[in-house]
């Protein structure tokens, strides 16, 4: 198998995000776009109080398997 017809079978890269927010829709609408955009939930969503805001935090890490090259300047949302 040719290196071109590995990648369309088996992207190279996984990415990873982790996708914070405060407790409000405004998280469930950030996470729902990452998935409408072919990211996979991955592990469970967390939740825990910021101290400094006294608000409640959640987080939701996010994966997407991808063709792009690993780059420290690669912009994740935009995969």
């Amino acid at each position: 198998m040719s290196g071109s017809a590995r990648r369309r079978l088996a992207p190279d890269m996984q990415a990873y995000r982790l996708i914070t927010e405060d407790d409000t829709s405004e998280f469930c609408h950030r996470v729902t776009e990452a998935l409408s955009k072919g990211w996979a939930l991955h592990g469970s969503p967390a939740y825990g109080f910021d101290a400094s805001t006294g608000k409640m935090r959640c987080a939701q890490a996010v994966v997407k398997q991808s063709d792009a090259t690993y780059s420290r300047d690669l912009k994740l949302g935009q995969l």
